[in-house]
């Protein structure tokens, strides 16, 4: 069964870079996953217990931030439980009818992992309530007052659904979850060993100051650590000696506009937006993805959660505002509201 579902895991084989990294990630054990400790250690027990009673693992939410590893988790959770594991997402399952084909071609015990699972339309959504419950699928027959009801037993399977925006699902497709966990940003040391294990899979040398450097300005995301080392090993390999070094990272990520805190070009804008556009905040997101031209969606689920986790924006009914750190990281005096907004002047 294990090998049958290293067959499904939907890796795409055919870009061996793409699959080392992945793989670097996507650990065949939970010794190998590091960080995010205590959903490691509930899963691990809902694990073993489903095992003990021989049943499919009870329905798997996990939400946060992209690139935290709920997608390599809910592989982890598969391998784990020795299988298949079907992928899809929730913009991809338009119809109920190709929810249906996909639920009646599961074999007990499968995984279906629905990543963006708060997009699903409600109609979907509403064939899913039964098939999670009670593992059956409801399908009408006809039209009109001929119409009737068929009712198809499931074997048991298992959901995992991935979101980045949990308020978006609604309270009854919530609540049929019986795990649900979020994902919280990784410490440095723990995307260092991430990072370390990638450049070894990779067969790239690097010291321990350059490993620090880029797992500092990761955001606290192992998706954003490796595409720093790709792109670091990149430039080493057209204007270094193939030795990673942390004056060659300095260049390489001041070329990529990302500068000490991780913080890239989209993330600069967004803050000058606030203090140069709007005196501040507090101004409204819909005003700020006008300003720039940018998707709400992005704003939301990309730029905003690390810039609050680092304490550079907050959230207020009113809108967003820009705080005193996010002035001293831009080199803006930062003036009381009842002082004079045009007298701020760049340091």
């Amino acid at each position: 069964m294990v090998d049958k579902a290293k067959k499904n895991n939907n890796i795409d084989t055919s870009n061996p870079e793409e699959e080392v990294l992945l793989t670097s990630l996507r650990a065949g054990n939970w010794d190998d996953f590091f960080g995010q400790e205590n959903v490691k250690e509930s899963l691990q027990i809902v694990i073993k217990a489903a095992k003990k009673r021989k049943e499919a693992i009870e329905h798997i939410l996990l939400y946060g931030p992209p690139g935290l590893g709920k997608t390599t988790l809910s592989h982890l959770i598969a391998r784990e439980m020795g299988a298949n594991i079907r992928i899809t997402s929730g913009p991809a399952i338009e119809r109920a009818g190709d929810l249906a084909s996909i639920l009646t071609n599961l074999e007990k015990g499968d995984i279906l992992f629905i990543d963006e699972i708060h997009r699903l339309n409600k109609v979907v959504e509403e064939t899913l309530y039964p098939a999670m419950e009670d593992y059956c699928l409801d399908i009408i027959i006809g039209k009109g007052p001929s119409a009737r009801t068929l009712r198809l037993e499931l074997p048991q399977f298992t959901i995992i659904g991935a979101t980045t925006r949990i308020g978006l699902l609604s309270a009854p497709l919530r609540d049929r979850f019986g795990v649900i966990h979020r994902l919280q940003f990784y410490m440095p040391k723990e995307l260092e060993i991430i990072i370390k294990k990638a450049a070894e899979k990779l067969q790239v040398n690097i010291d321990q100051d350059s490993v620090e450097e880029i797992a500092r300005r990761a955001r606290g995301t192992p998706r954003i650590a490796l595409k720093l080392l790709k792109r670091v090993r990149d430039f080493v390999q057209v204007k270094g000696a193939g030795v990673i070094s942390t004056n060659l990272i300095h260049k390489a990520l001041k070329m990529l506009e990302i500068d000490h805190k991780g913080l890239d070009n989209s993330d600069t804008r967004f803050l000058k937006a606030i203090i140069e556009m709007h005196s501040g905040g507090p101004v409204g997101v819909e005003t700020l993805a006008s300003s720039l031209s940018e998707d709400i969606g992005t704003i939301e689920e990309v730029v905003e959660p690390y810039l609050m986790q680092i304490g550079y924006v907050k959230r207020t009914p009113r809108g967003r505002v820009a705080t005193k750190a996010a002035y001293d990281h831009l080199g803006i005096v930062y003036l009381e509201k009842n002082e004079n907004s045009a007298q701020q002047k760049l340091l």
